[in-house]
């Protein structure tokens, strides 16, 4: 199983609906990049648990052909939870469940 800790800012995506994420730093985007896969449906995305302070959940990465690194959408319930939001550094844990 791979796992990564790694601190990271907290930005919006700015819209409607806004969304916030962190981006994943290029040193652990590429080492998730080089591990062998199945292809899979979904944009590349892949399958995570997330931890951040006392709140952990399951979602998705999605590479970001901008960055070329990926991205982790951190959704409102947990933001609230942690008292954190857009333009905070946060320290996640993320694993890997593909």
């Amino acid at each position: 199983m791979q796992q990564y800790e790694f601190d990271a800012r907290l930005w919006e995506y700015g819209g409607e609906a806004s969304w916030v994420f962190v981006t994943v730093p290029s040193d652990v985007s590429a080492d998730i990049r080089a591990r062998p896969r199945p292809p899979r449906p979904g944009f590349g995305s892949l399958k995570v648990g997330v931890r951040l302070g006392g709140t952990s959940w399951s979602t998705s990465i999605f590479p970001d052909a901008k960055s070329g690194c990926y991205v982790l959408p951190v959704k409102k319930a947990v933001r609230t939870a942690e008292r954190v939001d857009d333009g905070d550094t946060v320290t996640l844990e993320l694993t890997i469940r593909e």
